[in-house]
């Protein structure tokens, strides 16, 4: 996917270009090609972004570990400043307060715009927290000696080694 170059938006009728999806993002694995559309608006001091999207990810259930799959889908619109200042280097001590007004995406006026990297981090927002393959998922199952089954033979040595402990 190309990179928008900001001023020649202004060119486009009605300083809107719009961009549909049928391709793999760059770092984000994937069973199907991202499908969708990026629209992205010149509004003069601001860019106005909007996109839909979805795909299909492989994810492993936190409570019994198996793999499953899951549909992510995107309907998401965001503004974005445009600052000469966008791209000079801020040193930010770690003990610094930032304002609520200085926590929002700038770009410089002259720079492009990545559709891929921004609809990549779109889906990233939108990855569930909580993985689980069914909210009634019973996780690991554990048999009456508390150990996990099926049993692993590398942990025989130990479990005899504690056998001599006890």
């Amino acid at each position: 996917m190309e990179a928008i170059y900001i001023p020649g938006l202004l060119k486009l009728p009605a300083h809107t270009e719009v961009i549909e999806v049928n391709e793999c993002l760059a770092g984000l694995e994937t069973l199907t090609p991202v499908r969708g559309r990026v629209q992205v608006t010149h509004k003069g001091n601001y860019l106005e972004v909007s996109g839909q999207g979805s795909t299909i990810i492989t994810l492993t259930c936190h409570r019994c570990l198996q793999q499953y799959n899951h549909r992510l889908t995107v309907d998401t619109s965001e503004l974005i400043w445009l600052d000469e200042s966008a791209e000079q280097p801020n040193y930010v001590p770690l003990d610094r307060e930032i304002p609520l007004e200085d926590l929002v995406e700038t770009l410089h006026p002259q720079s492009n715009f990545e559709v891929d990297t921004w609809l990549y981090e779109q889906l990233c927002l939108v990855m569930p927290l909580q993985q689980l393959c069914a909210q009634e998922c019973p996780g690991i199952s554990v048999n009456e000696q508390g150990s996990l089954s099926p049993k692993d033979r590398r942990w025989e040595a130990l479990e005899s080694f504690k056998g001599k402990l006890l």
